[in-house]
């Protein structure tokens, strides 16, 4: 009874043994087929060019590449959105040779420890699989310039109205970094999320007014005469100028009696007798080349004109205007034994000139430096007082420009000013050349101008030059009051004047001063404007 017993329990156990092997083999031949369907897709946790692909098939991989990475990169400039197709700047997505790495790389671990894992469910180290595409970048970048070509908005440089010589100012505005924009773009083309960038705008001040611009201006204005001009302008706030041409010699003119006007301050005492009050108004206001000479006896402490213009060029020297001179007085018939002329740099060129008269002669910069000294003197500085401390003074150099505001002949800077803007100048002019210089005390800045049109043979008429001249002045100071233009007309200007013509009139109106002393080597009181 006992052994039938123990057979029993022993066929139990191993049928409950065989019954358990049986499962064990049907559970591994299950999990197996599970493993060998997995084995089918990509394992969990690999990612391809950034996309979690585990569980899905090649197929299935592929197709979500190319969803992914050929929709269309969103691109901001500013507030404007543009969508861009990756295959309008040559994108290409290797999605082949992406799929054959994930293949070897799935391949590449232990078959049968994936089936340990597998049964575990354990994960193995993620597969990473990079992702592989290009673009062509000349295509990307003309892209972002069409892009910036449209829609950005650059500040705007002042520009001039010509009719009105009205300057306008700039205007700010913004404008594409293509350079910088364009890693910014190729990242959103590599990436699977987030396709967007945003172009790196730069903000632009708006540009300021420039003496190139004025420059610019003035030339054109210049491009309507027949002839030559000189010009020189400068800020004397920042000592900016503009030169056009101011460095060939000129005929001296009336302009060197600001000259004058500085040589005898030098050389008498305040306050001013009623004499040499009357010199310098004759002088200035008429143009009197007779009270002029005059005015030279006095800086020459006798009556001796020929001695006064020599101090007068000597200082001229000493000032560094070296093409300023005076050989032979106003209207004189020098003896034999005098020098008529001198030699200097501007005279001296062979390229350009304007057949100057050789007894007086200077240059557009050197009298537009002569008037900074002047109005610098003025302000209690510059050359004037540090070459000659004592012998002026800023009251004398404030009441040289007062005097010669008092001018209102030769209305060439001044007809290009409204009215009560105070203008220091002295005008000239002979056959073939007109001129003024003067210092302009306007709201918006003081500023020298010195302008020559000059024109060989025939005589210059005015009809030609003082438009011109006079629309050249309105520019400089439009440019200086930008905010408040001058808008006259230089043709309703002239028509103010219609004797002022020195082709008909012959020049400026002769002045005959009373003094003590007829001025040597003058032999007449008529003023021919030299």
């Amino acid at each position: 009874m006992r052994r039938k017993r123990t057979t029993l329990a022993y066929k139990i156990k191993r049928a409950l043994l065989f019954l358990l092997l049986t499962g064990a083999i049907a559970f591994l031949a299950y999990q197996f087929l599970l493993y060998q369907r997995a084995r089918a897709n990509f394992p969990a946790g690999m990612t391809v060019a950034g996309l979690e692909v585990g569980g899905l098939s090649r197929e299935e991989t592929r197709q979500l590449l190319e969803e992914e990475f050929l929709q269309p990169v969103v691109i901001y400039h500013r507030s404007e959105r543009i969508e861009l197709d990756p295959t309008e700047v040559g994108f290409n997505l290797d999605v082949d040779t992406m799929m054959t790495n994930a293949e070897e790389a799935y391949a590449a671990q232990n078959y049968w420890m994936g089936f340990l894992f597998h049964m575990l469910k354990w994960t193995w180290e993620p597969i990473t699989v990079p992702l592989q595409a290009g673009y062509d970048p000349e295509e990307l970048k003309v892209m972002i310039e069409t892009i910036a070509e449209l829609l950005d908005q650059p500040g705007q440089n002042p520009q001039i109205l010509s009719e009105t010589a009205v300057f306008e100012p700039g205007t700010s505005g913004f404008v594409t970094d293509v350079d910088a924009s364009l890693p910014l773009v190729e990242r959103a083309l590599y990436r699977a999320d987030e396709r967007t960038a945003e172009l790196v705008i730069v903000e632009q001040d708006a540009p300021e007014l420039n003496f190139e611009l004025l420059e610019a201006v003035i030339r054109s204005k210049l491009a309507a005469f027949d002839g030559m001009g000189s010009i020189f302008v400068m800020d004397l706030e920042t000592g900016e100028e503009i030169r056009i041409n101011s460095d060939v010699a000129m005929s001296g003119l009336s302009i060197l009696k600001i000259g004058i006007f500085i040589e005898t301050y030098r050389h008498i005492e305040l306050p001013l007798d009623d004499y040499l009050q009357q010199l310098f108004m004759d002088t200035a206001t008429r143009s009197s080349n007779y009270a002029a000479n005059l005015l030279l006896h006095v800086v020459a402490g006798e009556n001796n004109t020929y001695k006064g213009a020599d101090m007068f060029t000597e200082t001229m020297w000493e000032l560094g205007l070296e093409n300023t001179y005076m050989a032979v007085p106003y209207d004189a018939s020098p003896p034999p034994q005098r020098h008529t002329t001198y030699t200097t740099p501007a005279n001296s060129r062979t390229d350009i000139t304007t057949f100057p008269d050789p007894s007086r002669q200077s240059t557009a910069d050197d009298i537009g430096s002569l008037l900074g000294m002047l109005y610098y003197c003025s302000k209690g500085g510059g050359a004037l007082l540090a070459r000659y401390p004592g012998e002026i003074t800023p009251e004398e150099c404030r009441a040289i420009i007062d005097l010669m505001v008092l001018n209102e002949e030769g209305n060439l800077i001044r007809f290009g000013v409204p009215d009560g803007i105070p203008v220091s100048h002295k005008h000239g002019w002979v056959q073939g050349t007109h001129a003024d210089a003067g210092i302009v005390l306007s709201p918006g800045g003081d500023y020298v101008l010195v302008e020559y049109l000059h024109q060989n043979g025939e005589w210059l008429q005015s009809s030609v030059s003082f438009p011109i001249l006079r629309e050249i002045s309105r520019a400089v100071y439009n440019y200086f009051n930008f905010d408040e233009p001058y808008l006259g007309d230089a043709l309703a200007e002239e028509e103010r004047l219609p004797g002022e013509d020195p082709a008909a009139s012959g020049g400026e109106t002769p002045a005959a001063p009373d003094g003590p002393a007829q001025p040597t080597a003058t032999p007449t009181q008529a003023t021919t404007n030299q």
